[in-house]
């Protein structure tokens, strides 16, 4: 019980956070890729979505230059809202903390993909299809 409500509660601050992103904070989060990259990897909670980090970087990226938006832009927002939440050192539990630092990260990591999967499929296989997958570099995390 205290699990779903935890969870319902998340999927909520999550879309009221991304209703709230527009293009200039879909640029801030492009722009700060770097850091994000170093956060996910260097933490042993977000390390698991480094993979997956990378193709949401690869999404926004070719979303941002126009090379592809078949996407909602809900999806775009929450990815933004995910990296943003992300690079905030003072989020709900700020991540200085130790062993629960980046526990809120991991959750909003973890409700954006929920939200995403369909998104993410959709995007691999386009840039599959493409073949853009070995011949465009991949964003890459330090």
């Amino acid at each position: 019980m205290l699990e779903k409500k935890l969870k319902e509660l998340d999927e909520k601050y999550l879309k009221e956070g991304a209703s709230k992103i527009d293009d200039g904070d879909v640029k801030i989060a492009a722009e700060n890729q770097e850091q994000i990259s170093d956060k996910i990897l260097n933490s042993s909670m977000l390390k698991k979505y480094t993979e997956i980090g990378k193709l949401m970087f690869g999404m926004l990226q070719d979303y941002r230059s126009g090379t592809y938006r078949n996407i909602p832009w809900f999806s775009i927002a929450a990815i933004t809202f995910a990296f943003l939440y992300i690079l905030n050192p003072f989020d709900i539990v700020p991540d200085f903390i130790p062993g629960l630092g980046y526990i809120d990260d991991f959750a909003i990591m973890t409700i954006t993909l929920r939200f995403l999967e369909t998104d993410l499929h959709s995007y691999l296989d386009w840039k599959l299809a493409e073949g853009d997958s070995e011949e465009e570099e991949e964003p890459e995390f330090a």
